[in-house]
């Protein structure tokens, strides 16, 4: 088998070619994105456009082609082909970019306020640890005081902490694609008040790794007892913050 003689021309003149050639770009074009990148997005718009374009070379085939209609038709293709290149890096950033813990925070923290109240005055809650400002509880002792501006600067510290010890238990897909402000915010709040380590190893963050937004979402739902029975309150709570994580779903 050997190249036809005029191969230069063939490829600098063949619609048909150039047609093939670009429906095969963009099939492997968006796995070597998924390689190197680890990101991902619906494949049907890449793998149709390539179907198309392959289609169309195979077509051309049959149909004598002029020089210029040729040129024509590249330039047509190499728009459609740089446009949704561009569009691919446009949409792998955005994916790329976890919610900020700016804007987790605020959103959280004054969910969160809301959520645990604020008291100035050390008090045991309803299992009996000493407690104060919006629920923290870290060297609280009967009698402590806190000012107001205090207990909002404490409160934003420990939301801030407790998101980035929970964010070890997400997966990179999860944070950068699973997570909005609201989502988050609704998983902080479970670990701020259940504990870290619980709500990292739960079935709920284990559905959200796993792609089951809806699913873990739901399982927060579970998390709403104390000392051995369900709180109506925390049933409210917990309704609340399956709200905030089911939001743009």
């Amino acid at each position: 088998m050997e190249l036809v003689t005029d191969w230069r021309r063939v490829v600098a003149t063949s619609l048909s070619f150039w047609m093939q050639v670009i429906g095969l770009l963009l099939m492997i074009v968006p796995e070597i994105w998924y390689a190197a990148t680890g990101q991902d997005y619906n494949p049907a718009v890449a793998w149709w456009l390539g179907v198309l374009f392959l289609v169309a070379g195979l077509a051309g085939r049959l149909y004598q082609q002029k020089l210029s209609v040729v040129r024509e038709w590249m330039r047509i293709a190499g728009i459609v082909l740089i446009v949704f290149l561009l569009a691919l890096l446009l949409a792998g950033r955005v994916l790329a970019a976890p919610v900020s813990e700016k804007d987790t925070l605020a959103v959280a923290v004054p969910f969160i306020a809301q959520e645990e109240g604020e008291r100035l005055v050390a008090y045991k809650d309803i299992v009996g640890v000493w407690t104060i400002c919006s629920g923290s509880t870290r060297g609280v002792y009967p009698g402590m005081r806190r000012t107001v501006t205090e207990c909002r600067d404490l409160l934003r510290a420990e939301v801030a902490e407790y998101r980035s010890k929970l964010h070890r238990y997400f997966t990179d897909t999860t944070k950068a694609r699973r997570l909005t402000s609201k989502r988050d915010t609704a998983y902080v709040s479970l670990a701020y008040n259940a504990g870290v380590y619980a709500i990292g190893r739960s079935t709920a963050t284990r559905r959200l790794n796993a792609g089951n937004i809806k699913g873990g979402c739901q399982a927060l739902t579970w998390w709403n007892k104390a000392g051995g029975r369900v709180i109506r309150g925390l049933v409210s709570r917990r309704t609340r913050e399956k709200a905030y994580c089911m939001d743009g779903l």
